[in-house]
């Protein structure tokens, strides 16, 4: 398997996309955490973008493992038990370039809140459609390679780990 990828995604950005240990920042300002609960992914609703994993932005002072924890917490009540890195991404838009590290967390439980942010807040999901590119009910963030690259990762974990 390669280490690195580029293509275009929903809106026609070029985006690369790294397996590697932050090839593009030390520093991502974004993250975006790929989650499990009891067997099951766990995903939220955006007000605006639809069904999507959990991430957002870096808070001034805090590390982007610690922000992933936080957006998972926020958007879906999850309690994250194990982050893992899966790599980073850069998207080179028409107005700014956006760095996002991927992670992948195993959720020990979900709380339940009044609040979930810009969210909706949980949704578990046995399978992922396999449509999810044009299915209008998902955020472009499902709809490009990082997703397909990100599950690739995980499969290629879950079997060395065999």
């Amino acid at each position: 398997m390669s280490n690195s990828y580029s293509f275009y995604d929903y809106y026609r950005n070029k985006v690369e996309f790294s397996y590697n240990d932050h090839p593009f920042s030390k520093e991502p300002r974004h993250v975006w955490v790929i989650c499990m609960y009891e067997g099951k992914w766990l995903l939220t609703r955006h007000a605006e973008r639809g069904i999507e994993f959990p991430g957002g932005k870096v808070e001034e002072g805090e590390t982007a493992p610690e922000a992933a924890k936080r957006e998972v917490s926020e958007e879906t009540g999850g309690k994250v038990e194990n982050l893992t890195y899966i790599g980073q991404y850069r998207v080179t838009g028409k107005q700014e370039v956006v760095i996002k590290n991927v992670y992948f967390a195993l959720i020990s439980g979900l709380e339940i809140k009044d609040h979930y942010f810009e969210t909706e807040g949980p949704i578990l999901l046995k399978e992922l459609p396999p449509k999810i590119r044009t299915d209008k009910e998902y955020s472009f963030i499902m709809k490009d390679e990082v997703l397909t690259f990100s599950l690739k990762w995980l499969e290629t974990e879950k079997k060395n780990s065999l």
